[in-house]
């Protein structure tokens, strides 16, 4: 089988064996990839990305084999390992949480020398993780159920109260994704900030109130405009809060993951704040940690999503609650791919590409 594969530092199209599958497994045939930022990320800074795993304990890649990348997939079924009930026909489309059980515990799927990602042609899934995919969904807007589970998960960590004003930094992806899962709270207004046009568009599209460019205003003097206390809040406040700027409780939403931008932000953010860190910065950074004591900020960093979000993602694409198919702006084949992966640099061309292995 053909698959678009990270090799000495470049991806490549080339052949591959097959995959067969084990106990508990399901040979799929992938239908639609999404490319993810951290796979951008992941070619550039694939020795940090090892360095990182060995810290917390995690097999690390083997940047001495091959590496198919892809985890925002969509897939058909083919055929069946030993042990598996069978319930979904060959032909169904699914999709996935991109990882496998075996007897050793959980496995990633794409970042993984032996676990083939959704750049190849077939694939191997778990049984027990499948989700049938509802509606007759496309599989490549289906394929975005994995970056609205991320915005979703995030914003589960928020622990939002109710009364709080967001601001999204940030409107790639996950910046997008989080938008999208705000408006599902029904928090409003949300403020999102982007310096690409482009991306401003499609901030307001899946449901940002007010869209902000950095170079025109200031994202944090914008959101203080939008969350003024109402009369009757101000003078709800007990005595020593009467002291402070009578703001509303601000969660910000940082969704870039570049050096310096959480450092902006704790010099941005009201007091009381809470910041979620969603963006994955690749290098040492550094921040100011009496600024966050002084202003009492409360950050949260978040990874990847419950089984649940993930289904529940699933189930907001299908049925239309979400606008996913927005944040694709083009679809290419295997021999694409390397191209894509440069094209992406660009914010005013894309958003997101779908890999489609078949094409």
């Amino acid at each position: 089988m053909r698959a678009a594969i990270f090799r000495n530092g470049e991806i490549v199209v080339d052949r591959l064996a097959e995959p067969t599958p084990g106990p508990g497994q399901v040979l799929v045939k992938t239908l639609a990839c999404g490319i993810c930022g951290s796979d951008l990320h992941a070619r550039q800074h694939a020795h940090r990305m090892v360095e990182m795993a060995r810290k917390v304990g995690r097999k690390p890649m083997d940047l001495g084999r091959d590496v198919v990348f892809g985890h925002e997939f969509c897939c058909e079924v083919v055929d069946y390992g030993p042990g598996t009930s069978r319930k979904l026909k060959p032909g169904t489309r699914v999709c996935s949480l991109p990882a496998l059980v075996t007897p050793a515990g959980i496995e990633g799927i794409g970042y993984s020398n032996d676990n083939i990602g959704g750049y190849a042609e077939a694939m191997l899934l778990s049984e027990a993780l499948l989700l049938e995919v509802p509606n007759g969904l496309a599989p490549e807007h289906a394929a975005l159920t994995e970056p609205l589970a991320v915005g979703v998960h995030a914003v589960a960590k928020a622990n939002i109260r109710g009364g709080e004003v967001p601001l999204v930094i940030g409107c790639g992806p996950v910046g997008l994704a989080v938008i999208a899962a705000l408006k599902l709270k029904g928090l409003h207004p949300i403020v999102a900030a982007d310096y690409s046009p482009t991306r401003r568009a499609l901030a307001a599209k899946l449901g940002a109130d007010i869209v902000v460019d950095p170079r025109v205003s200031q994202p944090y003097a914008t959101w203080a405009e939008r969350a003024q206390m109402s009369d009757a809040e101000r003078a709800a406040r007990p005595p020593f809060q009467a002291m402070l700027p009578a703001l509303k409780p601000a969660i910000i939403f940082e969704c870039v993951g570049v050096p310096g931008l959480l450092q902006q932000v704790f010099e941005g953010a009201p007091r009381d704040a809470r910041i979620v860190v969603v963006g994955v910065c690749m290098e040492a950074d550094k921040s100011e940690p009496m600024l966050g004591i002084m202003k009492e900020l409360n950050v949260q960093y978040v990874l990847g999503y419950t089984p649940e979000e993930f289904a529940a993602s699933l189930r907001l694409i299908a049925e239309g609650q979400v606008d996913a198919a927005a944040m694709v702006t083009a679809e290419v084949g295997l021999d694409g791919v390397a191209r894509a992966f440069a094209d992406l640099a660009n914010p005013e061309a894309h958003t997101k590409i779908i890999v489609q292995p078949w094409r």
